[in-house]
């Protein structure tokens, strides 16, 4: 027994119920679920746009001579295509043309398999960048929708049930996706997805503002749950060419559904998401929050940094697989720079933009996003596609990184720091531009060309660089300049999920982050 006794004293239960009230687990949560979430977001993309070609695909007509005597000086075979599953007659004879029957003649004497998917470029080629975009954007959009509601429903209540609540639409979405086999329910399956991760995002960076309430150590644990949200884009990717390719559609998915389940038992034993946790002081409404100008260009760094990648993700793929007759685990490793670039960048400048200031590091990585994004389209083989995507991947790292600390901080010194509000928008700019990206994005790519439309948003994230620059030195308001100015000193609070919604520990004071 003592052995049994000893073992159970180490267990993870045990080590989980003593640091239920510990800030460490808090983020640990933060950062599986922001890691799940967006590894389904990027999963699909090597995924749906070759899926989708495959589905749509006109089947060639299939030759049906009628009634007919067969000639002695010629025979027929049929030879079935591996590519488009058309069927094609062969080796007849001239007076078979008086049947009436359209040949098709072979190019070579015996068929090869289609070994590097190139498919055929044309019109229905250009109609998948809109459908793929439209499929893309639908999670952002009604993300965007969701957001303005989730917000103020987390200083009602608390942030464990809107967060417990996204994983369980989260885990009903992956299940849709896994199993879906049409363009509708995958429609509705990445719709599904935006409300979860609406719950998870807002939740999540909220919680994480509350218990972190000193600047520094803030954006240090923002830098390290959005490490989380650069992991997940960084395997999504190839994760689910690669299984795509070797083992089908449903087996990524059913995959992401498991991970889901053990990060809903994590919640659930610690967050507690039966309990009702109000905020203990009235947050500044959300429109008041829109309205100020410094709150205003934190979003639009967001938004237009983002909408760079959102963008690419469904063009890309596309335009490989017309130019370079990329394979399928190709589109999505090639998005592979771009997801290591942007984890080591939300890990470098989640300390190093407290030092530099946060403003000159957002500048500079929209005036790189801007660069990298125009180099995509001089690649010509995905070797040529590393460099622009690891510098935009990286840009987007310095641009999160930055102004996701900065929302807090605004918060803090302009208005209440209640933070479910301006987090919503935070994930509001988000959505902006992974909604107006995608959507948009196909259609000016099918109209203009894939080059150009790189071209029109790398030149807008250079043209929004400079507005970084005002949030240089960011007034307060005169009763928060009071309170700063009266040299009080702050107590770090520590999340509980026991009785009341916060206790307080003496351990810390708040540094100015200047």
């Amino acid at each position: 027994m003592g052995f049994f006794d000893a073992l159970r004293d180490f267990s993870l239960l045990t080590w989980l119920r003593e640091e239920r009230q510990s800030r460490r687990l808090i983020l640990i949560i933060v950062f599986i679920a922001l890691l799940l979430d967006n590894m389904l977001l990027t999963v699909v993309v090597p995924i749906i746009p070759s899926y989708l070609y495959s589905v749509d695909e006109p089947v060639a007509e299939v030759v049906t001579p009628p009634t007919f005597s067969t000639s002695p000086s010629g025979t027929f075979r049929a030879i079935v295509s591996l590519y488009d599953n058309s069927t094609r007659l062969t080796n007849l004879s001239p007076q078979d043309s008086s049947w009436g029957v359209t040949l098709t003649p072979s190019p070579s004497p015996s068929p090869t398999p289609n070994t590097s998917d190139c498919p055929k470029a044309g019109e229905q080629l250009l109609n998948e960048n809109v459908k793929v975009g439209l499929l893309f954007a639908s999670k952002a959009t009604v993300q965007l929708i969701t957001n303005p509601f989730i917000g103020p429903l987390t200083n009602r209540i608390g942030y464990q049930i809107p967060m417990f609540a996204g994983f369980c639409i989260m885990f009903l979405s992956t299940l849709m996706f896994a199993f879906s086999a049409s363009y509708t329910l995958l429609f509705l399956a990445r719709s599904l997805q935006g409300v979860g991760s609406s719950c998870s995002s807002v939740a999540g960076m909220g919680m994480l503002a509350s218990v972190y309430t000193n600047d520094e150590e803030r954006g240090n644990a923002i830098g390290i749950a959005l490490g989380g949200l650069a992991m997940g884009v960084l395997v999504g990717p190839p994760f689910g060419s690669v299984m795509y390719e070797f083992v089908g559609k449903t087996a990524p998915f059913l995959i992401l559904a498991v991970l889901a389940v053990l990060d809903g038992a994590l919640q659930l034993f610690v967050l507690q998401p039966s309990k009702v946790v109000p905020e203990s002081q009235k947050g500044t409404s959300l429109m008041t929050l829109m309205k100020d100008p410094y709150i205003l260009i934190a979003a639009g760094s967001i938004c237009f940094a983002n909408m760079a990648i959102a963008m690419l993700e469904p063009a890309l793929p596309i335009w490989m697989m017309e130019t370079m007759c990329a394979r399928k685990w190709q589109l999505g490793v090639a998005f592979l720079p771009a997801s290591i670039s942007y984890l080591i960048g939300t890990n470098i400048f989640a300390v190093m933009a407290n030092r530099m200031g946060r403003w000159l590091c957002s500048l500079i990585g929209m005036l790189l996003v801007g660069f990298s994004i125009i180099c995509v389209p001089f690649a010509k083989d995905i070797y040529g596609l590393i460099l622009p995507n690891f510098g935009v991947g990286f840009a987007i790292g310095m641009v999160d990184s930055s102004m996701m600390p900065i929302m807090g901080y605004l918060v803090d010194l302009r208005h209440v720091s209640v933070y479910g509000s301006v987090y919503a928008i935070a994930d509001v700019a988000f959505c902006l531009g992974f909604a107006f990206g995608p959507s948009v994005g196909g259609a000016v790519a099918r109209s203009i060309g894939f080059p150009w439309m790189m071209t029109i948003i790398g030149v807008v994230d250079i043209l929004f660089a400079p507005l970084c620059y005002f949030l240089r030195s960011p007034p307060a308001n005169e009763e928060k300049m009071a309170i700063l100015d009266s040299n009080c000193s702050m107590r770090t609070r520590s999340y509980s999920t026991q009785g009341s919604s916060y206790q307080m520990r003496d351990d810390m004071n708040l540094e100015s982050p200047e």
